[in-house]
């Protein structure tokens, strides 16, 4: 458990640096601007409210996980959260006061967390590294895998985690029970990579009985089985499932801040909008938008709005995704695709009620067919209203399989709410920022899955178990 102890003082002295200094500077300087009549209670309030908002921010931005994310990542989420926070409690004191505060005492605090944190976690990730040694972990994957699949996996999960994990041993579920349940007792970790759902249920057991530490890709049954709720009829617990598209209060209340923040949003962006659409026309005057059919829920087709970002006539051949340094991207496609500023006409699509602020990517028309031949279950990611934003988006990437895409959707569709909606906006803010989630396919890659007369039957195989797309 030394990993925890780690975690938690890095945790504490976050906490105690960048709150720490919002106090000295708040009793100190703007305190007194706020709150002239009860200094002592009005400088408690503000400080418990930017403990709390801070902390929150921090849970939500993952900004504790110094062991799991790098220093990077870490770093940029501390400064978002304490950012946030500063800036907030910022206007609450010009709100309070009646006037403009001057920003140069907390700009100086500011630059102080930066400096205070990135030295906290920059020494606790290195301390981290030298003295917790990785866990060691077996790696069981499902009979119906490629062995190309599986060290794809692997390969991934060690790029990014290997001084957390250390694969010791890789079999497949079908090497006999004895020699599984072997490793596994001399392991600390057990990974399940799409083992069947009855081999996985055995090996869990005994996992659980050692007090092992276990992962597993979901199935996708797993995933739909979270939508159901206990119902108390008998003595006998029940489970009953609840259709997604029944919850109408949700949705209306969805609708109306899609409504209000669509207007909000427009007229915040309204200039960069207006600068976007005549850099694009004296780029090379093709159109400004671009325009594709798309399908929403129950299927409905709708037209998306995009900022084109690529060359006119960029598909005149057929589909071909998009690769890491296409030469069909322009120069002002490059800029727009890598801030998401050609995504913002999308606001309209929502304000016309196309498309929701939260919810699974509409799909293009020929992409639904394609994934639902392959994948059935494809079709049930179309009961909810297509989005901006949505899981799929927040944890995947542009290049993240059909099947995984497909998962991470029917997790937000399983679970959404309000709150969840919000949760994911915020989140998106962090995303925007993070060069990973655009990786585009190599160009090999995107060759194979331009045209589907090269697609063998083995490789429409792995499509359904997300191998990669069409």
């Amino acid at each position: 458990m030394k990993n925890k102890s780690v975690t938690n003082k890095a945790h504490f002295c976050l906490l105690l640096w960048n709150v720490g200094l919002f106090a000295f500077i708040w009793i100190f300087y703007y305190n007194d601007f706020a709150f002239r009549a009860n200094r002592a209670m009005g400088a408690a309030i503000s400080i418990l409210i930017y403990f709390i908002l801070y902390n929150a921010l921090c849970e939500l931005y993952k900004a504790f996980r110094i062991a799991s994310c790098s220093i990077g990542e870490t770093a940029f989420s501390q400064i978002i959260s304490f950012g946030i926070s500063d800036l907030l409690l910022y206007m609450e004191c010009c709100l309070i006061s009646n006037r403009l505060m001057n920003i140069m005492p907390g700009f100086a605090i500011v630059c102080m967390q930066i400096g205070g944190t990135l030295l906290i976690v920059i020494y606790v990730k290195n301390y981290y590294m030298l003295h917790v040694p990785p866990k060691e972990t077996i790696f069981i994957y499902g009979k119906s895998v490629s062995e190309e699949e599986v060290e794809t996996f692997r390969k991934r999960i060690l790029d990014k985690y290997a001084h957390i994990f250390e694969v010791t041993c890789m079999l497949s579920e079908e090497a006999g029970d004895e020699l599984l349940l072997r490793q596994i007792e001399g392991s600390n970790t057990v990974l399940f990579y799409e083992a069947s759902y009855e081999k996985r249920s055995f090996l869990a057991e005994h996992c659980f009985r050692q007090r092992k530490e276990v992962y597993f890709t979901p199935r996708l049954e797993d995933i739909v089985m979270m939508g159901c709720q206990p119902k108390h009829l008998l003595d006998t617990p029940l489970f009953r499932y609840d259709y997604v598209e029944q919850k109408k209060s949700g949705y209306k209340m969805k609708r109306a801040f899609d409504l209000v923040f669509s207007v909000i949003l427009l007229l915040i962006s309204s200039p960069i909008l207006l600068m976007t659409a005549i850099a694009i026309k004296v780029n090379d005057r093709g159109p400004v938008f671009f325009r594709q059919k798309r399908c929403t829920k129950d299927e409905q087709v709708f037209e998306i709005l995009k900022f084109r970002s690529m060359i006119v006539d960029a598909e005149k051949d057929g589909f071909i995704p998009c690769t890491d340094g296409d030469s069909r991207i322009t120069r002002v496609g490059k800029f727009i695709r890598k801030t998401r500023i050609d995504e913002l006409p999308q606001i309209i699509n929502i304000l016309k009620g196309d498309m929701s602020f939260v919810g699974p990517r509409p799909e293009r028309i020929e992409h639904v067919e394609k994934y639902k031949e392959e994948l059935p279950e494809f079709a049930y990611r179309m009961r909810v209203k297509g989005g901006l934003t949505g899981y799929a988006q927040i944890f995947g990437k542009y290049n993240t399989s059909a099947y995984d895409k497909l998962r991470l959707d029917l997790m937000y569709i399983e679970n959404q709410s309000m709150l969840l909606d919000l949760k994911i906006l915020m989140l998106t803010f962090k995303t925007v920022f993070t060069p990973e989630s655009t990786e585009g396919f190599s160009e090999e890659k995107s060759k194979r899955l331009s045209s589907e007369k090269n697609i063998s039957a083995k490789e429409k195989s792995l499509v359904a178990q997300g191998k990669y797309t069409i």
